[in-house]
């Protein structure tokens, strides 16, 4: 079967992330997992730039959907640290990286990445953008809950309890449900076949970890 340059780059791009997720699950089930937590940013990097090359339309309308997302991803967990009101009372730990306010720079990109693949996957279901939103927020939720587990294990962020607060799932689910409905508002082609790719190999990886 012969590719065309689209399919090319779609499989050269998940095998690269496939690559990159099973390395990064078998570095932080080893002993020298306190190496490759140092890698965690980079993997969110390299995955954000896997994800966002196979973008179909660059137009100021994308744009300022990333620039919105990501500004607002970060200054709602400046909130939440301050303040304790939104997700409840947690910290951040340095796993992920320079911080600013206490907030990661990189948990805006973070943001980004979740909201625009799960906008990317519900765009497919014949229904409005309420619904859609609403489906892209439960979506984000379910990743989040496996994700929980994972971060205060490896020092992504801490609770102040020991539980983690109902409270957090669902903030996560309003907070996503706006940042969705600014993303199907908002005016470029939302066709991108890594989102769906890229939202599985994340799932898969956060529930493999807490396994293991």
């Amino acid at each position: 079967m012969i590719l065309d340059q689209k399919d090319k780059k779609i499989f050269v791009s998940t095998l690269l992330l496939v690559v990159l997720h099973v390395v990064g699950l078998a570095g932080l089930s080893s002993s020298r997992h306190d190496v490759f937590l140092q890698l965690v940013p980079i993997n969110l990097l390299l995955s954000a730039v896997l994800l966002f090359i196979n973008h179909k339309e660059f137009n100021s309308g994308f744009y300022t959907f990333c620039f919105v997302t990501i500004l607002a991803g970060f200054f709602i967990e400046v909130m939440g640290v301050k303040t304790g009101f939104i997700f409840g009372e947690y910290r951040y730990g340095t796993t992920l990286g320079f911080k600013i306010m206490n907030v990661p720079l990189i948990i805006g990109l973070n943001w980004l990445i979740l909201v625009y693949c799960t906008g990317i996957i519900c765009d497919k279901i014949n229904t409005g953008i309420l619904i859609k939103s609403m489906l892209g927020a439960l979506m984000m939720v379910l990743i989040d809950f496996f994700i929980e587990p994972i971060a205060v294990k490896y020092n992504f962020w801490s609770w102040r309890t020991s539980t983690i607060p109902i409270q957090n799932y669902s903030s996560w689910f309003i907070v996503s449900f706006v940042l969705l409905y600014i993303f199907y508002r908002s005016s470029f082609k939302k066709d991108n076949k890594m989102a769906r790719i890229l939202y599985i190999i994340q799932l898969v990886f956060f529930i493999l970890l807490g396994i293991i």
